[in-house]
């Protein structure tokens, strides 16, 4: 019982290590299933390996040559294959026999583990498991110490010592976040890997074609696929903007495709259209639930840029490539992108006409074979004559928003769906309000085409998140001398995200602290430690009318100094007492060197004698020793036991006595042995 709660410690802080890098999402399954396995037989104190450490040992062979097969192949990389052996290896550690050196090992995987998972990824729950970790860990470790120091068959003081080692780890835990602000340090993202999958595939991700109908179950989806930062900063809490990313052409009567191709073979940055004034600058990050590599931007796009992908091996620049429709894509594959966007004001996108591909111009009238000829008779209704494409368009969409329901629930495929979507059944989501505007505007001769991407964006901290259940469509509608312009027929109240509050709600908390996470620990560099330490020396503007700087340094500077001067004194202070003070284990220090000159003198304790037993039978046997020891062993007992500890200079002082007694002793027997005895006749 005595050591149960320190192998708990140490075997959940082990789980904690394992769990920094199984958050990553990149390690293989069965890694996790084996090592969850392996923790749930340890807390029990199933040490299934313990009769044969050396036999089991001979599996982490076999699992080293998997996966070493598996990295050889191509299908694993080298730094999760190594974090898995590192896993597994504190999983055989758990179940073997406890011991100073399995706890060595299991504290050592740990560390290993720890490191692994800053090298798969960085994001917060990291941070948490991290901290575990280090509790766990350091926890066991004081607890090892005090079970060391207290003699054998003696319980564990475990209340008492508690609080002293949570003291202690209070301390540590400042100490640490101390070094961290003040050492300089490089970013320690650059030389692992950046991104990591995270837990659950990705949900939102661009296709090829958009298929009408379905469930659209993306819309309930809460997880986070895009993040930006806007300048001109707009600072509002919502932001109600359409994040486009590629435009469809053609429709079968059940698919929309782009007729575009490829245009170029790829470049660092892509000009769709020149600018303008106020053009919107924006820092996008596509997160790993995104799932595609179509770059995003606020619409009206201009020039997109400057890119990056982050995958498992690392970041690098990267090279984007235009496609038809106003499509910008990433070239090679990665698990997150980051990129830069400019965009025109939103009113239109200034496209000429005439300066479209000629497939283009023709895509932009194309209707499906077997197009429902009460697609074109309801429009022509609907219009009245109204032959100007923009107010012929919010004509139509006010239509549709008033004589249809939104709907997620629909029963899958039919075989005209824009026809049911009019005539049967008079509900479903945006892209059968954005399909049935697009094809009426068509059938009256109004050029118009599919746009797909998001809506919305809900402010966390200085940027902007979207969500994978804002994916929306919309049209854009050719208007002569401004080329094309957003209508959205889907009702105001749809166009955003359809999933629970609550579970929005708890993903914005999460990724607020993860924001903060990633700029005050992952992405925090020596750059923003002198930025800080500029910020606080900095002299302030004068009051005066020319405006000068003052001399002297700022109040925030004083008040830092007292504070840094005010924590190294209590530092030192604490310290001081710390050293000065009688350690609770003196009085078995104590003993050890009573036993030691005692061993000079040639008078060792018998086997299972305790020191009052010792003192005992040298005053029965009247040794001349008996009266130096008698107060040591007095005082040892009340020190060790009696809760009075020994002061300081006391025990070198006890000790001096009894070497002082042991010199005498020695010196007499010495004068006795020179003494001439008489020699019996």
């Amino acid at each position: 019982m005595r050591s149960s709660l320190r192998m708990v410690l140490r075997d959940l802080g082990a789980g904690a290590a394992f769990a920094s890098m199984g958050v990553s999402g990149q390690l293989p399954v069965w890694t996790l299933v084996l090592y969850g396995l392996a923790l749930v037989c340890a807390l029990f104190g199933r040490r299934l390996f313990g009769q044969r450490e050396k036999l089991t040992a001979l599996l982490l062979l076999v699992v080293a040559a998997v996966l070493g097969m598996n990295v050889l192949a191509g299908s694993l990389n080298l730094v999760v294959a190594a974090c898995a052996f590192a896993g597994l290896i504190s999983a055989h550690r758990l179940l073997s026999h406890p011991g100073p050196a399995t706890d060595g090992q299991v504290h050592l995987s740990g560390l290993l583990m720890v490191a692994g998972g800053a090298a798969l990824t960085g994001e917060l729950v990291y941070g948490l498991c991290l901290v575990a970790f280090s509790v766990l860990s350091s926890m066991s470790l004081a607890l090892g110490v005090v079970e060391e120091a207290v003699p054998e068959g003696e319980p564990v003081p475990v209340r008492e010592v508690m609080s002293p080692l949570a003291k202690g780890l209070a301390f540590a835990v400042a100490g640490a976040v101390a070094f961290f602000i003040l050492f300089p340090r490089l970013n320690w993202n650059m030389m692992g890997l950046r991104a990591s999958p995270g837990l659950g595939a990705a949900t939102a991700g661009f296709s090829n074609t958009v298929r009408l109908g379905g469930t659209g179950n993306i819309k309930g989806n809460p997880r986070i696929v895009l993040r930006a930062t806007l300048d001109p900063d707009p600072e509002k809490e919502e932001l109600e903007a359409y994040w486009v990313g590629r435009t469809y052409d053609i429709f079968d009567g059940q698919e929309w495709t782009s007729i575009g191709g490829a245009r170029g073979s790829g470049d660092w940055m892509v000009t769709l259209r020149p600018g303008s004034e106020g053009l919107v600058h924006q820092r996008v990050e596509l997160l790993p639930a995104y799932g595609a590599r179509t770059l995003v931007a606020l619409e009206t796009p201009s020039r997109l840029g400057n890119a990056a992908v982050h995958s498992q091996t690392g970041s690098r620049r990267a090279r984007i490539q235009e496609l038809g429709g106003g499509e910008v894509r990433f070239l090679d594959p990665g698990i997150a992108f980051s990129y830069e966007a400019y965009s025109l004001p939103p009113g239109g996108s200034g496209d000429s006409f005439q300066k479209l591909p000629s497939e283009e111009q023709d895509a932009l009238l194309n209707l499906p074979q077997k197009l429902d000829p009460r697609v074109a008779q309801t429009a022509a209704r609907v219009l009245n004559g109204e032959r100007e494409p923009l107010a012929a368009a919010r004509k139509l969409a006010a239509w549709l928003q008033r004589d249809f329901t939104y709907t997620l629930e629909l029963g899958g495929d039919v075989e005209d769906p824009l026809a049911d979507f009019l005539f049967e059944r008079k509900a479903g989501h945006c892209e059968h309000f954005a399909t049935a505007l697009t094809l009426m505007l068509r059938t009256q001769g109004i050029r118009a085409r599919l746009a797909t991407g998001f809506f919305g964006g809900e402010r966390v901290n200085d940027s902007y998140v979207v969500r994978a259940g804002d994916a929306h469509a919309w049209t854009h509608v050719l208007v002569p001398g401004r080329g094309f312009v957003t209508v959205d027929a889907t009702p105001p109240a749809h166009r955003a995200s359809q999933a629970a509050q609550i579970l929005e709600d708890l993903l914005s908390f999460y990724e607020s602290l993860e924001e903060r996470w990633r700029s005050a620990v992952v992405d925090y560099s020596f750059r923003d430690q002198l930025d800080v330490a500029r910020a606080l020396v900095r002299p302030p503007r004068g009051q005066d009318d020319d405006g000068a700087p003052s001399r002297l340094p700022p109040l925030r500077a004083w008040a830092s100094a007292f504070v840094a001067g005010a924590v190294a004194y209590f530092v030192w202070r604490r310290m001081s007492r710390f050293l000065e003070r009688e350690r609770p284990h003196d009085a078995t220090r104590f003993v050890d060197a009573v036993e030691a000159q005692l061993a000079s003198a040639r008078l060792e304790r018998r086997e299972g004698e305790a020191l009052e037993e010792l003192d005992a039978r040298l005053a029965r046997e009247r040794h001349p020793l008996s009266p130096a020891l008698s107060p040591i062993t007095r005082r040892y007992l009340e020190a060790r036991f009696g809760g009075r500890p020994l002061r300081k200079g006391e025990a070198a002082e006890l000790l001096g006595t009894l070497k002082r007694a042991i010199a005498a002793d020695a010196r007499r027997a010495a004068e006795e042995a020179r003494v001439p005895r008489a020699r019996a006749s």
